[in-house]
């Protein structure tokens, strides 16, 4: 007898339908884990805090937690950190998360990718691997990272995921040491056909010490940047076409409450909503994923917004940046707009509509608008 035939299906036709009955049934198909909140570089942008007065979870720890939250529905997981691969048992995490049938995605620095690692993940390979990459020449990349030695190591990282073609993206947080590199970042990446996402989101750390803010470009060149490249300018009016305008429901706080389906264990075990959001929490370590979820849900959803928080109404909200999470660690109030997040928003509107406004045939004096259209492709 014939085997019958496997169809193969473009992988958004795969997971939509998943997510979707996840979203309404609110189980927990997506996470990410922390494996360790130390890492080998130095950026001064990164959000971790690591406290030494709190002890991370162990291999065993971790395996249990893994054994529970795939018993609760959950395929798709993300390794994060700090840099995961620094921790001496990370194939043996991999490996048995691998077996327990998650999609995984690795988050990492590269740095730590040795020829031993790389070939194990040839054989075991991963969802994907995204590697952070903060400069194309060795004194902007290290002048992030802080680390004499650490650019030869990410592109060597970089190759020997290539080499034996692991599934690999490449990111960048733009800030004020690499704003000048980003696009030949992303040449780099498309020379070799990878996948480039690029970011301006730069938080406080989850400490709520300011100091990576020092890290961000101004919101006019946040703008400028955004302009000059016509996909990222097309995804963002392609959002506030689709999102823009205030949001229906302003009795919850935060809005993504709705629908669950991923969540965020941290180093030390803390079942949080996700990484940036520090309450309600619950403790791994002494509790199970099948307890805690449910209560996780039933508190994220019951805060509530006051009556200063304007940032639910207003009519940019489904195509901005803002998030509670962010207004708590920047400014101690999750129910304040973070004014860095605020002008960038305004400036993105502001360009849209004089780019509808010359693109229908409006005033051509604005010289100026319709020179960056021009010269960004976008018009």
């Amino acid at each position: 007898m014939d085997c019958p035939r496997i169809p193969i299906i473009p992988y958004r036709k795969f997971s939509e339908p998943i997510h979707d009955k996840a979203s309404a049934n609110q189980i927990p198909i997506a996470g990410d884990i922390d494996l360790t909140f130390l890492c080998n570089l130095k950026c001064s942008h990164c959000y971790c805090s690591h406290d030494i007065y709190k002890k991370e979870l162990s291999f065993h720890e971790i395996c249990r937690i893994l054994d529970e939250i795939t018993d609760a529905g959950c395929l798709w997981l993300l390794f994060t950190g700090g840099e995961p691969l620094i921790r001496p048992d990370f194939l043996d995490i991999y490996t048995y998360a691998k077996k327990k049938g998650l999609i995984i995605t690795i988050f990492t620095n590269g740095t730590k990718i040795t020829p031993q690692i790389a070939d194990y993940l040839k054989e075991w390979p991963p969802f994907s691997v995204e590697i952070s990459l903060y400069g194309l020449t060795q004194e902007t990349y290290e002048k992030v990272t802080d680390v004499p030695g650490s650019y030869a190591l990410c592109k060597r990282g970089i190759e020997l995921l290539l080499q034996r073609k692991i599934p690999l993206k490449l990111k960048t947080l733009v800030t004020r040491l690499n704003k000048h590199e980003l696009w030949m970042m992303k040449k780099y990446a498309e020379e070799h056909g990878l996948e480039f996402k690029f970011d301006f989101s730069i938080n406080p750390r989850l400490d709520g010490s300011k100091e990576p803010c020092r890290s961000r470009i101004s919101p006019p060149e946040v703008l400028e940047l955004t302009l000059a490249d016509s996909k990222y300018w097309g995804e963002w009016k392609k959002a506030h076409q689709k999102f823009g305008g205030p949001l229906k429901r302003t009795d919850i706080l935060y809005p993504c409450s709705i629908g669950m389906w991923s969540f965020h264990i941290s180093a030390y075990g803390e079942l949080l909503p996700c990484l940036m959001v520090q309450e309600p929490s619950f403790d791994l370590r002494y509790n199970s994923f099948s307890k805690c979820w449910p209560e996780l849900i039933t508190k994220f959803q019951s805060l509530k917004p006051n009556e200063v928080n304007k940032c639910l109404r207003c009519e940019l909200l489904g195509a901005c940046d803002f998030c509670p999470a962010w207004a708590q660690l920047e400014n101690g109030d999750p129910n304040t707009a973070v004014e860095y997040v605020c002008q960038i928003s305004h400036l993105r509107a502001e360009a849209l509509r004089k780019e509808d406004f010359i693109l229908k045939g409006g005033d051509k004096s604005d010289k100026e608008t319709k020179k960056v259209l021009q010269e960004t492709g976008n018009m």
